[in-house]
């Protein structure tokens, strides 16, 4: 199952004006919840800036020092197989490759190297999924912010994409967890 997670501001944005989005920093219980989900996967599949914001969970020995949640995530993102879409970059590190292939190419190498989720995250790379028909999940944490304005959860796309949620749940911190999946197209 191919998956999109991303943290949104009430106005839709995933990041602001500015491209920060530290208004989107989990607290414990959220970094716990991202844990656990990050660590059902077999694969992630993200675009360069989501790829150079969580490169330090690889590249940063504090990160692993500091022990508790924060040494496991870097743990368990280092161990993940990454394949990173870029125009700008040559090469990457740990364990990670650059994408060869078309979007779709890519998707269905990596879904077929696995037998878990894979994850595919940035929002344009995201879009473009969505587009193609092969997001089968998307889980949004929307943050109880607006931010004005921003690069938005997801570009435009071409057609209309039926959703059924399929779970919602509140974290302590207000943040609300949407989960949809692909719904079933309506019937003519």
């Amino acid at each position: 199952m191919l998956i999109v997670s991303m943290s949104v501001s009430v106005d839709g944005f995933i990041n602001d004006r500015d491209g920060g989005f530290d208004w989107g920093a989990p607290d414990d219980e959220l970094f716990d919840f991202h844990l656990e989900h990050v660590s059902g996967f077999g694969a992630i599949i993200l675009g360069r800036r989501l790829y150079e914001t969580m490169a330090v969970w690889e590249t940063d020995p504090s990160l692993r020092e500091a022990g508790g949640s924060h040494a496991a995530f870097a743990d368990v993102w280092a161990a993940l197989p990454k394949v990173v879409f870029s125009r700008t970059l040559d090469r990457v590190e740990g364990n990670a490759r650059l994408a060869t292939g078309t979007v779709a190419e890519e998707i269905a190498a990596t879904l077929a190297a696995t037998d878990r989720n894979v994850e595919i995250g940035g929002a344009d790379l995201a879009g473009q999924a969505i587009e193609l028909g092969l997001v089968d999940e998307i889980n949004i944490f929307r943050y109880p912010v607006i931010v004005g304005g921003g690069t938005p959860l997801l570009p435009p796309i071409t057609d209309q994409v039926p959703l059924d949620l399929v779970e919602t749940h509140t974290f302590g911190s207000r943040v609300i967890l949407e989960r949809y999946r692909r719904g079933r197209e309506a019937s003519a």
